[in-house]
């Protein structure tokens, strides 16, 4: 007996669900999470230095095996050191980096009375220059340990403005990650009331310590 067909049958598709538009406080909320989860992955490693030179900065103390190595030299500049009767900084800056491999800003340029001086900075490395009218130099190069060098950079210590800037873009964006933490966190209704607690908490405590500090 031939299988009943059943002619009501249509092959139409379902229906596709309707989609609600999106409130505000939830496109919100999903802003937040996407530059919170971003911008931490972008700034992890600027975390991780800040957080861990700010510990080593607390520690003048530690080295960790860093070496501090001081040097001396002593000579005569060559007869280009002067330009119309006075000295002149850029040519006994670049003796002095040719010949010691000196390195780093050189400022604090001065001469007077026959007696000058200047010096090279850079993180963690300093050399001082001294010299007199008659050319005699003297240079002391103090050069410290990698865990200084960091901590230099950290406080933006003869860094350059460069660096310098990228310290404030840093900080711009550790308060982003940390504003929009906050923002995610008024969001979730399980952990608002002791996540807030624990902000005001730790708020006080803080405020108790610098206040103890001063």
């Amino acid at each position: 007996m031939p299988p009943t067909i059943n002619t009501d049958a249509t092959d139409t598709p379902p229906a596709k669900p309707i989609r609600r538009p999106r409130t505000l406080k939830a496109s919100l909320n999903s802003w937040l999470r996407w530059l919170h989860t971003y911008i931490s992955m972008f700034s992890l490693l600027l975390i991780l230095f800040f957080a861990g030179t700010g510990v080593t900065l607390n520690h003048p103390d530690w080295t960790f095996g860093g070496v501090e190595k001081q040097q001396q030299f002593s000579g005569s500049l060559p007869a280009s050191w002067q330009k119309n009767g006075t000295a002149d900084a850029l040519s006994i800056a670049e003796f002095l980096r040719a010949k010691y491999g000196l390195h780093g800003i050189a400022s604090d340029f001065q001469y007077q009375g026959g007696i000058g001086g200047l010096s090279f900075r850079t993180p963690g490395y300093s050399a001082d220059v001294q010299f007199d009218q008659s050319g005699k130099y003297s240079v002391n190069v103090d050069a410290q340990g990698a865990l200084a060098v960091a901590n230099d950079f950290h406080r933006g210590k003869n860094s350059g403005g460069a660096w310098l800037w990228f310290i404030d873009a840093s900080g711009i964006f550790l308060m982003v990650v940390a504003l929009t933490g906050l923002g995610i966190m008024l969001y979730l209704r399980k952990v608002r009331t002791a996540s807030l607690i624990s902000i005001v908490v730790g708020g006080a405590v803080m405020g108790l310590l610098m206040w103890r500090a001063m």
